[in-house]
């Protein structure tokens, strides 16, 4: 997926559950259950040689920005309060498997101690190459985050 519903999900699961104890676990759980829904996202035919990494990387970092606008946008009535760095803590635990996983992908580098994690997390990854059909879910809850927080 996207990082914008990742980073959403675990800003979301913080700001109802603001125990990093218990924040923490469930938002890197949810990330590999949203993985597993069939998506599109930026890295989509990368390991197939149909995107460049220059054009995926680009497109990364325009999806990151919108993920920072989006999470300050549905949380901007908490910023400045304690459970803004919950909020925060928890978008970016959101996106934890994603980073470990952005060497690879991005710049053809894997250390040898994620090497598990990315296979744990290959094994939930369900991308798809129609990116309409793939950014649906993703709209949907993006959509159901926002009316619930």
């Amino acid at each position: 997926m996207l990082s914008i519903p990742h980073a959403l999900t675990g800003a979301y699961i913080a700001s109802k559950f603001p125990n990093p104890l218990v924040y923490i676990p469930l938002t890197i759980a949810a990330h590999y259950l949203q993985d597993w829904i069939p998506h599109w996202d930026v890295g989509t035919g990368l390991s197939k040689g149909t995107r460049k990494r220059s054009t995926a990387i680009i497109l990364e970092l325009f999806d990151l920005a919108i993920t920072v606008g989006l999470v300050y946008f549905f949380w901007k009535d908490s910023w400045g309060q304690p459970q803004s760095i919950h909020i925060m803590i928890g978008a970016f635990c959101g996106l934890v498997p994603d980073f470990m996983e952005a060497p690879r992908n991005f710049l053809k580098w894997e250390p040898f101690f994620l090497k598990p994690f990315n296979e744990f997390h290959g094994k939930f990854h369900h991308s798809i190459p129609n990116m309409l059909v793939g950014l649906i879910p993703q709209i949907v809850l993006v959509t159901a985050i926002y009316l619930l927080r």
